[in-house]
């Protein structure tokens, strides 16, 4: 009867809960501030949605500037 030999390597892999801190972003021409932990539920924008990750076009609700017009605050 023949034998077979099985080698068996397990990877635990242990993932830990990080709150990630996403900067606020403040608009150069009238000062509103975009918090990530906030959105602009109006927009369609969801609550953690980074700045970098807001749609090109996006604009500012109150002036219309564009994303080019915000700077992080600091």
């Amino acid at each position: 009867m023949p034998t077979f030999a099985m080698k068996l390597n397990f990877q635990i892999v242990i993932f830990k809960k990080e709150r990630i801190i996403m900067k606020k972003y403040v608009c150069d021409l009238c000062g509103w501030e975009y918090d990530p932990e906030v959105g602009v539920p109006e927009q369609g924008i969801e609550p953690g949605t980074a700045f970098e990750d807001l749609p090109e076009d996006f604009e500012c609700p109150l002036c219309g500037v564009g994303k080019d017009q915000f700077s992080p605050e600091d």
